[in-house]
């Protein structure tokens, strides 16, 4: 055995370290947003299912921002969805109204105060799924996020890139 054998295990550990700080502060940094932005003192209902963390880091984001969130839990998301025009090509695992629009998915603050700044002819906007690196999501962002407006007929478009 190397007579070095301790000060190589020391360096592994050591790096290995600082690797998982470098990947919780890119998590971290994914999902941070200031109080003070438009969206300070905005109503939001976000509809989820109890079992579901991910949707409590959203409301968490949300929060950060200064978003004044009502959380409805329910067992039905089918339901909610259909409700508020969300095809199941655009679902994800919750989804929030805020004045009058559905925010479907883990949807950034940018696109919400795009849409609320710019009031749309649309029903809302959905980013599919659960993005890796999403408001909420663990991880890292590694694809552009590929948000749709939709409207209450069914139909969907690009909305933005982010």
């Amino acid at each position: 055995m190397p007579k070095n054998l301790p000060q190589i295990k020391l360096l592994v550990l050591l790096t290995v370290m600082i690797i998982a700080a470098a990947l919780i502060i890119m998590t971290v940094k994914n999902n941070q947003i200031t109080a003070d932005g438009p969206l300070k003192e905005k109503m939001a209902a976000v509809y989820r299912s109890a079992g579901c963390g991910c949707c409590a880091n959203y409301i968490a984001y949300l929060k950060r921002a200064g978003v004044r969130v009502e959380e409805k839990l329910t067992e039905d998301m089918a339901a909610v969805r259909k409700k508020f025009s969300v095809s199941d090509e655009l679902s994800s695992c919750h989804t929030t109204q805020i004045e009058n629009y559905t925010i479907e998915g883990h949807i950034p603050i940018e696109a919400i105060e795009k849409l609320l700044a710019e009031k749309p002819n649309l029903a809302g906007i959905a980013l599919p799924l659960m993005p890796a690196g999403s408001p909420g999501m663990p991880g890292r962002k590694v694809e552009t996020f590929n948000i749709s407006g939709f409207t209450a007929a069914g139909s969907s478009s690009p909305y933005l890139s982010l």
